[in-house]
């Protein structure tokens, strides 16, 4: 997914700030269910909503004010109610590695409790797993 930094994604040196990864990411895995037939808001009104429950962020080298950026996303781990995307952020015009992460999400129901993941989200995720070679 391409994202343009705008004005307001910087501080003061003009550079991302930080916390807007964050929301780059966020975007990003909506957009990945999307692209993959899901909707986050569909799945969410029938109670399987994704919080972020664990996140490991590397920030490389900084993106600055008019970068187009692209956000890569890709699970790397499905368990019974939780599951890893790997989500990256690349400069598109030279490709540079700026910020990598690890991002752990877990399906809760409306109580806020734990339950299994959805089977069409297994599916996307397993078929996925299977044809990267990863585990499942």
């Amino acid at each position: 997914m391409d994202i343009r930094v705008y004005y307001e994604d910087t501080d003061a040196a003009g550079i991302v700030y930080h916390a807007n990864y964050l929301r780059f990411f966020e975007r990003a895995r909506t957009e990945y269910l999307r692209e993959r037939g899901l909707s986050v808001s569909e799945l969410a009104a029938k109670g399987q909503v994704f919080p972020v429950i664990r996140m490991e962020i590397d920030l490389k080298a900084p993106a600055r004010h008019d970068d187009l950026l692209v956000v890569v996303t890709r699970p790397v781990r499905c368990g019974k109610s939780s599951f890893t995307l790997c989500q990256q952020i690349l400069r598109k015009l030279d490709g540079r590695l700026l910020v990598d992460s690890l991002i752990t999400l877990a399906c809760i129901g409306e109580n806020l409790r734990a339950k299994r993941i959805p089977e069409e989200v297994r599916q996307v995720l397993d078929q996925e797993l299977t044809a990267a070679g990863g585990p499942v």
